[in-house]
């Protein structure tokens, strides 16, 4: 085990845009290189996570924890297994990447802009290494504001509309997520007589199928499907996507929607295994409206943002098919089209960016 890698490659970029502040002004070309600079380090650092890691084990590894709240039983818990293992890999490789496609495309605000991003993979690091529920709606929250400003200052002629659809679809689902975070945390309380967000010790105790159970699913399920985004809960997304600049949509597409499919799988299947198999059926209905739905729109696009934004919808209709299988090859097979659609659809928007 590896003291500190996870934070890191966590904070690391965060710490990187406070020392960018202090930069003066008209340095862009200081600015953009110190920004790429910490980004290429933070996935240097994230590289020892991949080939240090034990394929065969089943524990979470590279864990940190450190006490922070302990009168609510909220404590800094990190850690990663198979899953959160590639995607945030695929989050240090693709941050990099969108900062040099707004080399020459960003010129206003340039100082503003890196800091912005950096901020940004700091919360979507964050929430992919979190193994607290209370630390995971921390970064879920967090990594919020700086996408809501790269969309609205950086965007195109209907950039505000676009980021405020942004926000107000996905707080909608991010506030019923809290709620069902505190009545899992106050259950599994009255059950044990443990008050603790921690994710493993959560996971050991089993809920009770019943109402409790689903209606804490619909809560989870809702938040992960926005993000995701599923059907009929997509609407946000082609707004978004053609708003927002070059550099905003490779990571919207590359990173930002896997947050939902993994939400899923990290936490709607393993905290309430009843309710996941009793709503598959439904899910699997959604997914497979998504993916028609998403390529026949996709097919009549006069803007090629939008051709690429509806493709996603049908892209991750997959994912969400793979997953709730419930079987090993459908999980692998989601995981699996997570990542190639991280890759391919932010070397798409780098194509579209160029294009325009």
């Amino acid at each position: 085990m590896t003291v500190g890698i996870l934070t890191a490659v966590t904070f690391l970029p965060i710490a990187g845009a406070i020392l960018l502040l202090f930069v003066p002004r008209g340095r862009e070309t200081l600015l953009r290189g110190g920004a790429l600079a910490v980004t290429l380090l933070a996935f240097v650092l994230s590289l020892p996570l991949y080939f240090r890691f034990e394929g065969g084990s089943a524990d979470y590894q590279f864990v940190e924890y450190a006490r922070w709240m302990p009168g609510l039983g909220a404590g800094y818990h990190v850690g990663i297994d198979g899953i959160s293992l590639l995607l945030v890999l695929l989050t240090t490789l693709i941050t990099p990447v969108a900062l040099a496609s707004a080399w020459h495309a960003i010129d206003d605000r340039v100082k503003e802009f890196v800091v912005t991003l950096l901020v940004l993979e700091t919360g979507m690091i964050g929430v992919f290494v979190s193994l607290d529920l209370f630390l995971f709606y921390v970064f879920w929250e967090a990594m919020l504001i700086p996408m809501y400003f790269m969309i609205g200052v950086w965007g195109g002629s209907r950039r505000i509309y676009a980021a405020v659809k942004f926000v107000l679809y996905t707080m909608v689902g991010s506030l019923l997520m809290l709620v069902a975070i505190l009545a899992l945390y106050y259950q599994h309380g009255a059950a044990t007589g443990v008050f603790t967000f921690d994710l493993p010790t959560v996971v050991r105790w089993v809920m009770p199928p019943g109402r409790s159970q689903t209606l804490l699913f619909l809560a989870f399920a809702l938040a992960f499907a926005i993000k995701v985004p599923m059907f009929p809960f997509h609407t946000w997304l082609p707004d978004a996507h053609v708003e927002a600049p070059t550099a905003g949509s490779v990571i919207l597409a590359g990173v930002l929607l896997k947050m939902g499919t993994y939400g899923f799988l990290r936490f709607c299947l393993p905290l309430f295994p009843d309710a996941s198999v009793d709503f598959a059926p439904w899910i699997f209905a959604l997914a497979v409206v998504g993916i028609v739905y998403g390529a026949w729109v996709s097919t009549v696009q006069p803007d090629i943002k939008k051709l690429v934004a509806y493709s996603s919808v049908s892209h991750l209709g997959f994912v969400m098919l793979g997953i709730f299988t419930l079987t090993p090859q459908g999980l692998v097979g989601g995981i699996i089209q997570m990542i190639n659609h991280g890759l391919s659809t932010g070397a798409l928007f780098l194509m579209v960016g160029m294009i325009y």
